[in-house]
Parts: C-alpha cells; structure tokens; sequence
C-alpha cells in the first residue's frame, strides 16, 4: 500500500497544475498505521477494513479518514479505498513545498491505474489549487477528468511560477478602539 498510497498524493499535486513528484523518499520508509478497529484476511488475496479515525502515515505522508478498505490480489495492493468526510491526505513535495487533499472519498486502482476524488474535494499546494465534486487521474496517461454533479462546478487557480500569493491584511486586534472622526 505505500507507494500506492503515495501516488494518490502525486496525483492530487498534479491535478492542481503543478509538475512536482511526492516525495520520492517516502516510498522506502515504514508505514505506520492507527485505527479504532482492524479486521484483516491474513493471507496474499482479500482485504484489510481499518475503521475509527484511521491514521496513515509513512515518511511526509499523512492520511485521516473515517474508513480505509485494502484490498490485495496475489499478494499485492489491488485497490485502496478511503472514506468518511473528508478525507485528509497530507505529503511533503520533493521539491518540499507542501500539497494537501481533502474528499469525501478517495479511490484508488491499480489495476485501471485510476484515481477517483469525490466529494466536495479540495486540492490545494503553494501553486494552485482545484475544488469541485470529482476528479479523475490516469496515472497511464496523466489526464485529468473533473467535474460537478448537477450544477457543481470545477474551479481551478494557477499562480504563475515566480509570484507569490498575495500575503492577507495584518487583523485588527478586538480591543482596538476606532479612530475618532470630526464633523
């Protein structure tokens, strides 16, 4: 499961127009796993169901969610499925910028090589970002399918590559008094 795992954050980076990899180092680290309850089948087909604030993590990467399904096929990873509003994955760049996704389900299979975001899903990093109801990426082919159900609507922001954002206003203090006017 780790770098399949992993790929769902590059993935997401990619969706948000940036061409920065996960961190690579990541995918040779331990992954450490916490939930409320774990029920596995001990053997090379079937599926592990983690349940109750399940915690991911392996090297930068970071995943919460209510609900993640494992499924191994010959002793391998075949399908990872992350649920429970949101879905919080977390993971460090190799270039170190940060890239956050939140979902209300994530679905990844390596069989298709397909990553399905659903949900109110939210990709963010330092050079853009990308919202809508679903996203789609091919690892095959690195297209990007979004969209919206009903009248949802994809909305994308990329910030050219030398500009940072705007820094927001400094907030006023609650104690601050008003300055005095004069009629």
């Amino acid at each position: 499961m780790s770098r399949h795992v992993d790929v769902l954050l590059a993935a997401a980076l990619i969706a948000c127009a940036g061409a920065v990899s996960a961190k690579t180092s990541d995918r040779s680290q331990p992954m450490d796993t916490e939930s409320a309850q774990n029920s596995c089948t001990l053997g090379d087909a079937g599926q592990c169901v983690m349940t109750g604030n399940v915690q991911i993590t392996q090297g930068s990467l970071h995943i919460d969610a209510a609900k993640a399904v494992i499924y191994r096929d010959g002793g391998d990873i075949s399908r990872a499925v992350l649920t429970g509003g949101p879905v919080v994955l977390k993971q460090q760049m190799d270039d170190g910028t940060p890239m956050t996704a939140h979902a209300s389900n994530v679905d990844y299979n390596l069989r298709t090589e397909t990553v399905v975001f659903t949900g109110d899903v939210q990709l963010d990093q330092p050079r853009g970002s990308m919202s809508g109801q679903r996203v789609v990426y091919n690892l095959k082919t690195g297209a990007i399918d979004s969209g919206g159900t009903g009248n949802g609507r994809v909305k994308m922001r990329i910030l050219p590559k030398n500009v940072a954002p705007a820094a927001a206003p400094a907030p006023v203090p609650a104690d601050a008094t008003p300055p005095k006017t004069t009629p």
